[in-house]
């Protein structure tokens, strides 16, 4: 089979210019491989072009060095097949343009065809600061009778928003709504400073792997003396909350000062329950102020999405489109429509 067709179930990819920058190239190459980006949207023709017009032995070493030879790769690797994939594809690409092999990429891929394929796997996101948010995700997209084992558009482009905008979150308290594995929140976490953070989900498995991710990036739970450098002094908490059962008593206790949610608008039988939610929450007072929420909804259906709006217009809670992300930090379909809403009373 083609490489690029067979990779066309991986996570959707940007497309970046590379401005003919060598860094730029080798930093295009690791950010997608680290988020197991569509093979497709690599910078192939400059990689090409970089290889012919110089010695290709510098280029190919600095590429594994970014991405198959990275401690981050050794720590949290991308899927087995989505590596061979990748390796096959540059050694192809490599002997078409330059007819001395190099053992280094052959090394590589013969380590990871000895490699065996787990139910798991790790996708890196590169923050601005130079960290990374790693995630232990599915290979499968539903597992387990959930969509929350995976990272969806939503969850990346509203990281995006808050890393542009950190004072919204800044010495807040923080409630995330449906985290699924976790990536908003660790994001947020790493570069937004919190006074605290509260993932949130209601599957057992979903929070299990959330546990997880978040302690995998060092992070602190509430009540635990274990903590490195990423924590940042922000008090994290993982909890269940079944958004149908949940009091506000309860939600009060949280003390959130803004609430979050991505990809929560999918299925058109929990809308009622998540608007009920929300009524509940926008109820809820903190130093006499109502918590700001913010909802982020990739709108796969526009009939599910109207249906939300119209539950929301009926209850009195007020709709706003507030302006995405201007910068591109996470790689994923940039084709997709994706709404970010605050929401008010």
């Amino acid at each position: 089979m083609n490489n690029t067709k067979e990779l066309e179930v991986e996570t959707e990819s940007i497309s970046v210019s590379c401005g003919g920058d060598e860094n730029d190239l080798f930093t295009t190459f690791q950010v997608s491989f680290f988020a197991m980006g569509r093979l497709g949207s690599f910078p192939w023709s400059e990689f090409e072009g970089k290889l012919k017009s110089s010695d290709s032995s510098p280029v190919l070493q600095e590429i594994l060095k970014k991405t198959v030879c990275h401690p981050v790769c050794r720590r949290n690797p991308p899927s087995v097949k989505y590596r061979r994939l990748f390796l096959q594809e540059i050694i192809k690409r490599h002997e078409a343009t330059v007819t001395e092999p190099m053992d280094e990429l052959y090394d590589a891929l013969a380590e990871v065809l000895g490699a065996e394929e787990g139910k798991v796997c790790h996708k890196n996101y590169l923050l601005p600061s130079g960290d990374f948010v790693s995630l232990t995700e599915s290979v499968a997209v539903i597992s387990e009778g959930t969509t929350g084992l995976v990272t969806w558009e939503a969850a990346l482009c509203l990281a995006e928003w808050a890393l542009e905008l950190p004072q919204v979150f800044k010495d807040r308290s923080v409630l995330e709504l449906g985290s699924g594995v976790g990536l908003t929140g660790i994001a947020l976490c790493k570069s937004c400073s919190p006074k605290s953070y509260t993932f949130s989900d209601c599957h057992p498995t979903v929070l299990q792997q959330l546990q997880r991710n978040v302690e995998l990036n060092g992070l602190a739970l509430r009540g635990s003396s274990v903590a490195d450098s990423n924590s940042a002094g922000v008090g994290v908490a993982v909890e269940g909350l079944d958004w149908a059962a949940v009091s506000e008593e309860q939600l009060q206790d949280l003390q959130a000062d803004v609430v979050i949610a991505s990809d929560v608008v999918y299925d058109p039988e929990i809308v009622c329950c998540l608007v009920g939610l929300l009524s509940k929450l926008l109820s809820c007072t903190v130093k006499d102020s109502i918590p700001e929420v913010y909802i982020s909804s990739t709108i796969r259906n526009p009939e599910t999405y109207s249906l939300f709006k119209t539950e929301l217009d009926k209850i009195g809670i007020r709709q706003q489109a507030i302006p995405g992300p201007t910068k591109q930090v996470f790689p994923y379909n940039r084709a997709s429509k994706i709404e970010i809403m605050k929401l008010y009373l």
